[in-house]
């Protein structure tokens, strides 16, 4: 019993392990787009569109707006779709589980790997769906790959940061392929080999994942794989049954505390209108929103402030690459800093779940204040300072997608986290399609120079401090309403 014991321990470290790597090294390559786009402009994509123009001192150049309007419209069209249809994936992870998710996951990952492969500066439009299929295959791996915390207990927030910074930094692959093109390694060579990656993906899917989903928090004996060493022979009874129930999906939402009644599970509808949820949708999409725009429009932002300088291009783009490698150093301290809080003494009376809630106040306000600080640096027209600014965008895009899940796991239900996430993701995706009408304007009206959207997306950011300030008085109200039941409650004298 002890070897088995000490298996399931190795198996669950393991799954922690390779899950990791998964996110850190696919899934969230498409955010690496502006390493890419150096790569496909190099390569002649959307050339057609470049044309001969004059400038009003009469020298000539060659404008391209045509061809970044084309490059800023596929990322924009992939991170919507990476959100808006999490929605149905959300639906489709709780209802089907794990395996089901992953298999769509990578099939469509290894058809965008393909048609990224098989492209060419004839075939340029490819890469509307390419993209998109990367971006949906990526994100599933992301979801599926979040309940391992549930196998950690105490340390369930810090491990869903920790795959969320993994996702983030996961966005240095497209640096890693610009770097290859740059040494003679072809554009097609390396995603042939990311497309053949998805055999890694399926033997882990298999050996190392659920069928279904993994319970939070887990039965006693709760095994998952391919074999389990829990048999009749070595569990109880009432071990196996456990293990039975949750690996078909029969495993109650709610952690018992012996202390603490059970509490009624709301529906998914009463979860999507709750005033935490509406709230928490507004804290997403106005931060989401600034990243998606500031990473969209990078490679032109960067061509106008160093004044078309190739070189300095070059640099600028290998710099905010490179930095995105930390995401998955940074993420974790999102978690431990809610895994810390949450790990005090509660007051008595104080539910788990009130505890959560109040410790992701921290969380939620720290990554607000991030987003402000690094919306005042993209939107200052001073080339050395963008260093700081690659630094505090993926700081704040790290705090922004981990807290996003650990907050709705620990708000919601465990029955509805998929639905919800998903809903969340859909739902920001359509205030994230603001990004293009923004992008034109900037090439349009405004002449290229994206200050004044700058500092209307500066201040849009202040909205997302209406949801700590929410959750703060929430908490706040509910320790009250303790105090005055506790107040009112008869003397043992009495």
């Amino acid at each position: 019993m002890l070897g088995c014991e000490r298996g399931a321990g190795v198996r669950r470290w393991f799954t922690l392990v390779t899950g990791l790597l998964e996110c850190l090294c696919f899934a969230g390559a498409v955010f690496g787009w502006a390493s890419l786009v150096f790569v496909l402009k190099t390569e002649g994509y959307f050339s057609n569109l470049c044309v001969n123009a004059t400038r009003i001192d009469g020298t000539e150049f060659t404008d391209c707006s045509g061809q970044d309007e084309q490059f800023s419209l596929i990322f924009t069209i992939a991170s919507f779709m990476n959100n808006v249809l999490l929605l149905p994936n959300g639906f489709l992870f709780d209802h089907f589980g794990t395996m089901v998710a992953r298999l769509l996951g990578i099939s469509l990952y290894t058809m965008g790997a393909l048609f990224v492969a098989f492209s060419s500066s004839t075939l340029s439009t490819i890469l509307y769906p390419a993209l998109a299929f990367i971006a949906v295959g990526g994100i599933l791996f992301l979801v599926t790959n979040m309940q391992v915390g549930n196998l950690f207990g105490s340390a369930r927030s810090t491990i869903i940061t920790l795959y969320n910074g993994a996702f983030d930094s996961s966005s240095a692959l497209f640096l890693i392929v610009k770097l290859l093109f740059e040494a003679g390694v072809s554009l097609r060579a390396s995603f042939l080999f990311l497309a053949a990656c998805g055999v890694i993906h399926l033997v882990r899917t298999f050996l190392l994942m659920p069928r279904t989903l993994i319970p939070y928090p887990p039965p006693e004996g709760y095994t998952y794989g391919v074999k389990t060493c829990c048999t009749t022979k070595t569990c109880s009874p009432e071990q196996q049954a456990a293990n039975d129930n949750a690996q078909s999906g029969d495993v109650t939402d709610e952690t018992p505390l012996n202390e603490e009644p059970v509490e009624k599970v709301p529906g998914f509808r009463e979860c999507f209108l709750s005033k935490f949820f509406l709230w928490h949708l507004v804290w997403l999409s106005v931060m989401q929103l600034r990243h998606y725009l500031f990473i969209g429009t990078l490679n032109p932002v960067l061509q106008r402030l160093t004044q078309g300088d190739p070189s300095l291009v070059s640099t600028y783009t290998n710099a905010f690459a490179v930095t995105q490698l930390c995401g998955v150093l940074c993420a974790p301290w999102n978690g431990l800093i809610m895994d810390r809080l949450k790990g005090k003494p509660r007051a008595p009376g104080q539910s788990e779940r009130e505890a959560d809630l109040q410790a992701s106040v921290l969380s939620l306000s720290l990554t607000a204040l991030q987003c402000l600080l690094f919306s005042i640096c993209a939107s200052t027209p001073f080339l050395p300072i963008q260093y700081l600014t690659f630094a505090l965008q993926v700081l704040n895009r790290s705090f922004l997608y981990g807290g996003n899940a650990a907050f709705i796991s620990i708000a919601f239900p465990a029955c509805h986290f998929g639905k919800l996430y998903g809903t969340v993701m859909a739902l920001s995706a359509v205030a994230s399609l603001l990004q293009y009408p923004c992008f034109t304007l900037v090439k349009g009206v405004l002449g290229g120079d994206p200050l004044y959207v700058n500092i209307f997306l500066t201040l849009l950011t202040l909205l997302a401090f209406i949801h700590p300030v929410c959750v703060y008085l929430h908490c706040r109200r509910m320790a009250a309403l303790r105090t005055k039941s506790k107040d009112t409650l008869p003397s043992p004298t009495s």
